[in-house]
């Protein structure tokens, strides 16, 4: 790691930049993130903006995120139903995708 990436990855933390999970697309390292802006520690580059984009796309495709959408969906149809049956059965399936979010949230 060059000084001059070492010393910018440092001011970055210190001024509040955090630590990101996702490894650097080019040589898998680690990678600060600060105003938007990752830099990684090890390659000193920054990802284009065209590959974080398709990186966040996928990451809203991830199971948690399509069952929160469903909940909204329910919670929606609940809210304009009449029957007190279909209500009760919407209820249920409603409880049953908070319990699986939760679990997958884990």
């Amino acid at each position: 790691m060059s000084e001059d990436v070492k010393k910018k990855a440092i001011e970055m933390l210190l001024s509040g930049a955090t630590l990101l999970s996702e490894p650097c697309p080019y040589c898998k390292g680690v990678r600060v993130m600060k105003d938007g802006d990752a830099l990684c520690v090890s390659c000193g580059k920054s990802p284009d903006k065209e590959l974080e984009k398709n990186r966040n796309e996928s990451q809203n495709d991830s199971p948690v995120k399509k069952l929160e959408e469903k909940l909204q969906s329910m919670t929606d149809e609940l809210s304009k139903e009449k029957d007190p049956e279909k209500q009760q059965t919407i209820l249920k399936s409603i409880n049953l995708l908070i319990d699986t979010i939760s679990k997958l949230k884990k």
